[in-house]
């Protein structure tokens, strides 16, 4: 490929979003360059402090326990007090906290204040991917995902390899560093990122143009009993399980095999450097297809790659099985964000990315603990093969998550479609309703000899009238345009999360 061309890739790959999304990106780039202690701590607690492996695998459970917690609770906060207020609580309280950590010396104290940490830091996950969601259109989400994604592990990689050279200098450096750096993301959303919460029954906020709306509260039991979304949720574990292995049983397994920890840090290595060099191209790739083979082929290349770990015996043969692996991660990350965001409604969103970033909080809580029973049991080829099968099994979940999908369109989501037909009479147009249950929904050309109305993402609709007035409904997105000659036209309407409606609605979100 010629430099133009590249540099028309990348161009590509950057441009039409949002200002107040890449100022977003760059507060989470910001936030996990300065991500030190996370990726330290198990070391900083055996080698500096001088406990034992045991209690560093107790003082990381609980981290997890905190982030599996907050994942909830900050959802719900996203959706009530807003994304901006959540997110800027969690970033201070967590600069506060890791900060704390640094002076802490009673083992107790140390594993409440890790809990804390767990608590604060991941609490700003279901803002974050809320917010986007909000200020991005629904045809570039999957694409903004991914950027993110992608500074994510561009952060993470640069702070690993920091790390190092900081804790030459004493750990509390390391702590008061990584509070800094979240005090700076803090201060960038503070300055620079507005609030992007659709407004109940007020004007729309947001680039995704979402029309604001008053509608039932939906809580936590209505996302519980969503069946499509939380088979994604329930998928996104068993995915995540496998990952998470790649950071406990990989490196026990590799020492087990005589490689040091030098050699654990080149395969792993891999996984950064392959996210950072490939993640945008792939996605360019990925934007705009069918979610479900793209899942399938993820779980496949995740579950396959950690198979193959059980035929490594060389740092080469490591990295061999990282690769396949890191593609596997690269494919479900943006796709699987995407479809979480089409899956939810506007009102819900944070409620909905709680949930999800919830799998992946229980999958760093159990994966150690069930990656380490197996080991122990029956040995590490035992579990790189029942990995392989999990991978098979989250397959087959993808699978019939999208005929489920393709059967009955995502509720409130770019699934749902709509027609309409003319012929001087009046065309009714069905559809699905937001979250949670069935709803009929009529929409009426009234006195046109010819009308066309068509649904997109988000619930856009545009209808055409020759020589007539049209009645055209939106979905929960709630984007609603109406052209006319010859006629009057009329726009308007919404669903609600999960009843009958009458009149001119229609309950059609994009489905993540």
């Amino acid at each position: 490929m010629s430099v133009a061309r590249l540099k028309q890739a990348a161009k590509e790959s950057v441009s039409g979003l949002p200002r107040e999304f890449w100022w977003l990106w760059t507060s989470t780039l910001v936030n996990r360059l300065g991500g030190f202690v996370a990726t330290f701590l198990a070391m900083y607690l055996t080698v500096d402090r001088g406990y034992s492996p045991m209690f560093a695998g107790l003082v990381g459970a609980l981290h997890g326990l905190g982030g599996a917690v907050s994942a909830v609770v900050s959802g719900v906060l996203t959706d009530r007090l807003g994304r901006r207020p959540t997110l800027l609580v969690s970033q201070v309280s967590t600069a506060v906290t890791v900060a704390v950590l640094g002076f802490v010396q009673n083992p107790v104290a140390i594993a409440v204040v890790t809990c804390l940490v767990g608590m604060t830091s991941n609490a700003s996950r279901p803002a974050v991917q809320a917010m986007i969601a909000d200020i991005v259109r629904p045809e570039d989400r999957v694409r903004a995902f991914a950027l993110n994604y992608w500074a994510i592990n561009l952060g993470f990689a640069v702070s690993a390899a920091a790390a190092g050279l900081i804790a030459s200098h004493g750990y509390l450096t390391l702590f008061l560093g990584d509070a800094g750096m979240t005090l700076l993301c803090a201060f960038i959303v503070f300055a620079r990122v507005p609030e992007s919460r659709p407004e109940r029954g007020g004007a729309a906020g947001g680039g995704g143009g979402d029309m604001a709306v008053d509608k039932p509260e939906v809580g936590l039991g209505s996302v519980l009993r969503d069946r499509r979304f939380m088979a994604v949720v329930g998928l996104s574990y068993l995915v995540a399980t496998l990952i998470q292995q790649a950071f406990v049983a990989l490196p026990v397994a590799m020492g087990a095999e005589g490689l040091s920890s030098t050699d654990y840090g080149i395969a792993i290595a891999t996984n950064g450097a392959l996210i950072v060099a490939v993640q945008i191209p792939v996605t360019r790739f990925l934007e705009h297809r069918d979610p479900a083979p793209l899942l399938i082929a993820s779980a496949l290349l995740t579950g396959g790659g950690f198979g193959l770990t059980a035929f490594a015996g060389s740092v080469g043969m490591y990295a061999v099985a990282v690769t396949v692996w890191t593609l596997g991660e690269i494919i479900n990350s943006p796709t699987q964000m995407g479809l979480v965001a089409r899956l939810s409604p506007t009102h819900a969103r944070g409620r909905y990315q709680g949930m999800y970033s919830l799998s992946w909080s229980l999958a760093s809580l159990t994966a150690p603990l069930v990656g380490g029973a197996v080991m122990d049991r029956f040995g590490a080829d035992a579990l790189w093969a029942s990995s392989a099968v999990v991978g098979l099994v989250a397959a087959g979940g993808y699978a019939a998550l999208g005929r489920a999908m393709r059967n009955r369109p995502a509720a409130g989501g770019s699934g749902g479609g709509v027609g309409a037909a003319s012929g001087g009479g009046a065309p009714v147009v069905g559809t699905e309703a937001t979250s949670g249950g069935a709803a009929s929904v009529g929409v009426s050309a009234e006195v046109g000899t010819a009308a066309e109305v068509g649904v997109g993402a988000d619930g856009e609709v545009g209808a055409a009238s020759g020589g007539g007035a049209a009645a055209i409904g939106a979905g929960s997105g709630g984007r609603a345009g109406a052209a006319a000659s010859g006629g009057g036209a009329r726009a308007g309407g919404d669903a609600s999360p999960g009843g009958a409606l009458g009149g001119v609605r229609a309950g059609v979100d994009e489905g993540r």
